[in-house]
């Protein structure tokens, strides 16, 4: 009997064991669901990795690089008129591939690129069953991710009230980043354009200086790992956007522009058409700086859009309006800028705003004969405005509208322009992005080149749009004419914008000024800071197809002639960017190379001597020749040639507010 019952006790444990067993199974499947909401994917050398997830109904993502942490729990999603996809989210199926491809192009970095990612598709339902996709391309140091929506039963058009991208970054986080500016502020309401000031290492979750956010591009440093926000590929079918300001535990997320913008007119909210798409929100990631200053991810996944009219040639240009100013907008200063672009074997000169009242539209043609007899090309500026600010220059209203603009494009491509600067924009609404897209696409049917100027940045435009080679978007070098502050402050400048600014695309900064002075006697003005050499090596250090540079005549006699010699002959366009040294807001050493040589310049920010050792040997060989223009302890502009003699620990010295610039063969 005493067996029986311990036999029966087993049995009954053994039951309650497994119908626990049974209990925990079914409670497992019923919350496989949300167990399963999840996906990763890895860029191809597996360092960089995104995970995808939704908690609480909130799809979010994060980002890892090398196992540690640049983006924490960070939302994904938005709010329109048909739904919302913020919230009450459900994971419904992923799909995977890879992305392999070549593409050869002109105006960026690199002219042939190879790009290689892996492309996650996460298709999620909001709550009334709608479905949205997420599509992430991320390769070895590049994240790219948009939305895609589809047609929702008959609705074939949708606004996105609000988005709740985010950009979620840990505590310990610096950033270096500028404001986005109220609307209709600044010289006569044109702001925005993208002209604040940077601010670097500041604490994350600073608020901005006016309360909008800021601007993209935005580098973060995250202890030793440092990320680069920006978007691409926006075009007439969307708004350019910004972040907000950040919170106190550093998330930052997707802001629309302002309403006030365009004088109040036009949507500040982005419309699509379905089935439709958003564009890319970028993050560049690395241990180190290298990944920042040589991306290519806003190139990567943009296509052109439409085909070249006519083989477009870059080149360097001389301005007579950056030096000389207003009055120097006659027909006689024109003629001396003419001939000062073809003792410098320049391709082009820019006619500034003013020329339709000051020198009239016969006289135009006349100097458009002129300059082409001395093979010179001519860009002229225009004024974007239609009602949205009170910039007076002229010429007016000819880019404003598809009926002024066209007839104005005819009489330029039978004057045999070449290009125009349009000028003023101050929006980033979808209204304005497509006036920047409308200006492009029939500059390119009447072979004309387009350089923006009081804009926003380009956002993939370089391979987009085959005739657009410029924006400014940036403290450019008029900045240095207005105020004494901005002098005192190039150098600091300068060394930001190739880890920020000009990382996204073109910047045309219209630099290089070689006046001590910055007026039209190199008498008075303002006072310049830096070295001669410090100004050829940011010719090098700005990336831009079309350089407007600073030069004025009396420089062919005034500067040292070694700096115009290499001004004669420093390209525009690039086959090749390598980092090699810097901090933002110190120094920064790059190489770029076009053709078969190499230029290698450096910038140093700091108010004392910089020495540094250049690991060069994947540029130069041991015995290669080099032209080295340096700053001697007088601040004074040398140059001498030298032998490598060891490639792998090259000597440079820069002085304060200095630079140094060398050029060799390749190897």
């Amino acid at each position: 009997m005493g067996y029986y019952n311990e036999l029966r006790n087993y049995s009954k444990t053994i039951s309650i064991d497994m119908r626990k067993y049974f209990l925990l199974y079914a409670l497992a499947l019923s919350l496989s669901p949300a167990i399963a909401q999840q996906a990763s994917v890895m860029g191809p050398d597996k360092n960089l990795k995104v995970d995808i997830s939704v908690k609480d109904g909130k799809p979010l993502y994060t980002v890892t690089y090398k196992g540690e942490t640049i983006l924490e729990d960070s939302p994904l999603g938005f709010v329109t008129n048909v739904g919302d996809f913020s919230k009450d989210m459900e994971f419904v199926s992923e799909e995977s591939s890879s992305i392999k491809k070549t593409y050869v192009q002109d105006r960026i970095k690199k002219s042939v690129v190879h790009y290689n990612a892996n492309e996650l598709k996460v298709k999620f339902n909001n709550a009334d069953k709608k479905p949205v996709t997420v599509t992430f391309r991320v390769s070895d140091n590049d994240i790219a991710f948009r939305y895609e929506m589809p047609m929702y039963g008959e609705t074939a058009s949708i606004v996105i009230e609000r988005e709740a991208t985010g950009f979620d970054f840990p505590e310990n986080t610096t950033t270096f980043i500028t404001p986005q500016s109220e609307p209709m502020i600044g010289w006569k309401r044109t702001k925005p354009s993208y002209e604040e000031e940077y601010k670097a290492d500041e604490p994350i979750g600073t608020p901005s200086q006016y309360g909008e956010g800021y601007t993209f591009p935005c580098l973060f440093h995250i202890g030793d790992n440092w990320a680069l926000v920006s978007e691409t590929g926006v075009t007439s079918r969307y708004c350019a956007s910004h972040i907000s300001d950040g919170t106190k535990d550093g998330l930052y997320t997707i802001a629309f522009p302002n309403e006030g913008e365009l004088n109040g007119l036009g949507s500040s909210t982005p419309g699509l058409a379905l089935p439709g798409n958003t564009p890319w929100r970028t993050i560049t990631v690395g241990d180190n700086l290298k990944p920042i200053v040589e991306t290519t991810v806003p190139f990567d996944v943009v296509e052109p859009l439409y085909e070249s009219s006519t083989d477009y040639k870059f080149g360097r240009s001389t301005w007579s309006w950056i030096m000389w100013q207003d009055p120097s907008i006659n027909y006689d200063d024109q003629i001396r800028y003419i001939d000062l672009a073809a003792k410098l074997g320049y391709e082009y000169t820019l006619i500034d705003g003013g020329w339709e009242t000051n020198i009239g539209r016969e006289k135009m043609e006349e100097l458009f004969k002129y300059a082409h007899s001395k093979g010179v090309g001519v860009f002229v500026w225009y004024n974007s405005n239609g009602y949205w600010n009170d910039a007076p220059q002229c010429a007016k209203q000819c880019m404003s509208n598809s009926v002024d603009r066209k007839r104005e494009m005819k009489w330029l491509q039978e004057c045999g322009v070449k290009g125009l600067k349009v000028d003023f924009f101050g929006s980033d609404k979808q209204q304005m992005m497509g006036l920047y897209e409308d200006i492009l696409c029939d500059g390119n049917e009447h072979g004309l080149m387009i350089i923006f100027h009081g804009c926003t940045i380009p956002r993939g435009w370089e391979r987009m749009y085959p005739n657009y080679v410029g924006s400014e978007a940036v403290l450019a070098s008029e900045n240095l004419i207005f105020n004494q502050h901005f002098n005192d402050m190039e150098a600091y400048n300068a060394s930001l914008h190739p880890f920020i600014r000009n990382t996204i695309g073109c910047m045309e900064f219209g630099g290089t000024l070689l006046n001590k002075r910055h007026n039209r006697n190199n008498d008075g003005g303002t006072i310049r800071r830096t070295t001669d050499v410090f100004q050829i090596a940011t010719a090098v250090l700005f990336q831009n197809p079309i350089q407007n540079f600073a030069i004025a005549p009396n420089n062919l006699y005034d500067s040292p002639a070694s700096v115009i010699e290499f001004m004669k002959e420093v390209p525009t366009v690039w086959d090749e960017t390598v980092f090699i040294d810097g901090y933002p807001g110190k120094y920064c050493v790059l190489a770029r190379r076009h053709n078969d040589t190499w230029y290698i310049v450096g910038v140093n920010a700091n108010k004392e001597v910089l020495k540094l050792d250049l690991d060069l040997s994947d540029i130069l060989a041991d015995g290669d020749i080099c032209t080295y223009h340096f700053d001697d302890k007088k601040r004074n502009a040398c140059v001498k040639q030298f032998e490598v003699k060891k490639a792998s620990e090259v000597n440079v010295e820069m002085q304060a507010d200095g630079g140094f610039v060398m050029v060799a063969k390749c190897k």
